[in-house]
């Protein structure tokens, strides 16, 4: 009777975690799914003449995401350490075939995604969890020697100036700034000196400044932040119809299907604006709820870090939801007008299989390191 408590108080345990980020996100999906359903309707009908055709492609992957992530959820996530230089590698080829090669496509101006055998999907989404693991890996490498300058601190940038270069070059600033958030964090938890930290921001800044200004949409597109409403017909124009969204929307909202701005007045309403939907048909209400969703997997991805006993298992639940609550801040962020315009989706919600189906995995590795806690 002894043994008997403990081994069930261990399996309660393992089950709460797997409750605790499979509710929520189960929930965000479906959700997801009606809210892209309602946003890409009218835009659904008018490329292709089919007002499903988003909501089926992306229930489609939904039911790849929810597969894939029961299968990674079996996976034991030690063998992640295992294979960190793998991931590495096959990360930098993608960044450097989506550039370089004819299988990278270019839309709306940046070459992000690559097309094989019919299949799009954006390889900088990996990169960031292969970021992640790979980090991991090196961290607890070098634990014992982490508060070197030369041991600690320069190989994770140097790391981290691989992917960003590549990234950039897209040009994607947004996928560059969260990178560079999840190794801040990954660094400051695995214990660098954060003489380090802070002084490697303050030398980023300028040169983040230079970036912004070294093209002239970028610097059109800062200008338009500091002063949305004197350029609501240019380069505003993503921002101002957000607020507008959220304005109409009230406490309760519109309705789901009521809403006016994803009718050709907000771009790309059901990708990187589709919280501006929500917040336009479900109101302030839903968007509160939404953000306890994800307070909930953040709380728990955060839990998992702290309880696990395994070096390795907890930085890569650090990096992984420190990955998603960066793109899902940046993206609110956006959306109201706190932070300038980025093409990132919102994890869960956002139309976009790459997203999606990565976003799955990740929550699907957080609960086997939940599961296993050694």
């Amino acid at each position: 009777m002894k043994t008997e408590a403990p081994v069930k108080w261990r399996a309660y345990r393992k089950l709460s975690y797997d409750f605790r980020l499979f509710f929520p996100m189960l929930v965000l999906v479906g959700i997801g799914i009606v809210m892209v359903y309602s946003a890409s309707s009218a835009i659904a009908i008018k490329r292709y003449g089919n007002d499903l055709y988003f909501l089926i492609k992306q229930s489609l992957v939904a039911v790849l995401g929810l597969i894939t992530m029961l299968i990674v959820r079996k996976i034991p996530y030690q063998l992640y350490r295992r294979y960190a230089y793998l991931f590495f590698v096959i990360a930098i080829c993608l960044l450097l075939a989506v550039k370089f090669t004819s299988l990278g496509i270019k839309v709306n101006g940046a070459k992000r995604w690559m097309l094989i055998g019919g299949l799009r999907f954006q390889p900088s989404e990996f990169a960031r969890i292969a970021l992640v693991i790979f980090m991991a890996y090196s961290l607890t490498k070098k634990h014992d020697h982490i508060q070197s300058f030369f041991i600690g601190f320069v190989p994770h940038v140097f790391f981290l100036g691989i992917f960003a270069g590549l990234i950039a070059l897209q040009p994607d600033f947004g996928s560059v700034v969260i990178l560079a958030a999840i190794t801040w964090v990954m660094m400051f938890v695995a214990g660098v000196r954060p003489v380090y930290l802070l002084t490697s921001v303050g030398a980023l800044l300028p040169l983040g400044y230079a970036y912004m200004m070294s093209a002239a949409y970028r610097a059109e597109r800062l200008l338009a932040f500091l002063h949305p409403w004197e350029h609501a017909s240019d380069q505003a124009y993503q921002i101002v119809h957000s607020l507008m969204a959220f304005g109409t929307g009230g406490v309760w909202g519109t309705g789901v299907g009521k809403g006016l701005q994803k009718l050709f007045y907000l771009p790309e309403p059901h990708t990187d604006f589709i919280f501006s939907v929500i917040g336009e048909e479900l109101g302030l209400v839903g968007v509160l709820f939404v953000l306890f969703l994800y307070m909930l997997i953040l709380w728990s991805g955060l839990s998992i870090a702290k309880n696990t006993h395994n070096i390795f298992g907890s930085y890569l639940a650090m990096g992984i939801t420190a990955a998603i609550g960066f793109q899902v801040c940046i993206n609110l962020g956006v959306s109201l007008g706190l932070v300038p315009t980025k093409g990132l989706p919102l994890p869960f919600l956002s139309y976009g299989g790459t997203s999606l189906i990565v976003s799955m995995i990740s929550i699907g590795i957080l609960m086997n390191i939940g599961s296993a806690r050694t």
